[in-house]
């Protein structure tokens, strides 16, 4: 398992970061609007769609959408609105599960819950290049997104006491959290003091970043809570030893379009 995986990341990384850093325009929202469908098509499975034929229909069906969203670029406060909406309600879903799962357990909701967590994540991607110090910014989110599992993973193994959402993800607990939050916020404040900051730009670091971080843990325990309610352990087996492209990628869904929507907070 272990060589398998090694194997897998040492092909998928470079792919990943030329297509993350070195791809524009055009380009860039085609790389993303692939890895989107191909969560699509896992999605499907998580939603109720054991066979491959519903499963790449709903795959189609993203990818048309995104082909729109990306021709009508003035929709896009609305797709990162509802984006806001819909993570707010999944945090409630996820600390009130399995007494809320009957109000989503139809495959028809699952499938539109699994529209508000794709498109949007496409979309803030998308938003976060456009900038001057787009690069910059997307490591950036990713930066935070990685710390808080770093952290969270050893401040957890040596702390942790208090179960986070047990009757989701048994082995995430409270103080695992506050691991990964306390050591993302460090990055946040040595960048911030090392590129110059004022104090007032600091704060408001540190508060955008206390909030994807959270934003983020929702992510994580959002899929793993559709992953339980399907039985199954991982969203796919396309990348061997990893699971699926929605394993890896479901703490960045929530996180992006928040991300996004505080730099137009910030900028406007």
């Amino acid at each position: 398992m272990l060589k398998q995986r090694i194997i897998t990341a040492l092909i998928l990384l470079p792919i990943a970061l030329c297509g993350f850093f070195l791809l524009e325009g055009s380009g860039f929202a085609l790389f993303i609007g692939l890895v989107v469908t191909l969560g699509a098509w896992e999605w499907a499975r998580l939603a109720g769609f054991s066979s491959q034929l519903p499963r790449m229909a709903y795959a189609a069906v993203v990818a048309v959408l995104l082909f729109l969203m990306y021709i009508l670029p003035d929709i896009a406060p609305w797709v990162l609105g509802a984006a806001v909406l819909w993570w707010a309600l999944a945090t409630f879903l996820v600390l009130t599960y399995p007494r809320t799962s009957g109000q989503w357990s139809s495959v028809a909701c699952k499938l539109v819950i699994g529209l508000l967590i794709l498109l949007p994540a496409w979309q803030g991607l998308v938003e976060i290049k456009r900038y001057p110090l787009g690069n910059e910014l997307i490591l950036a989110v990713m930066v935070l997104v990685w710390g808080a599992d770093i952290g969270a993973y050893f401040s957890g193994r040596a702390f942790g006491k208090r179960k986070l959402a047990p009757a989701v993800s048994p082995g995430k607990s409270w103080e695992g959290v506050y691991g990964g939050l306390g050591l993302t916020l460090l990055i946040t404040l040595v960048v911030g003091v090392v590129r110059g900051w004022s104090v007032k730009e600091i704060f408001l670091a540190l508060l955008g970043t206390a909030i994807v971080v959270f934003i983020s843990v929702v992510g994580d325990l959002t899929e793993s809570m559709f992953k339980r309610q399907a039985g199954v352990k991982d969203s796919s087996n396309l990348l061997p030893g990893h699971g699926g492209v929605l394993d890896r990628i479901d703490s960045l869904t929530a996180a992006l379009p928040i991300f996004a929507v505080l730099l137009w907070m910030i900028a406007s």
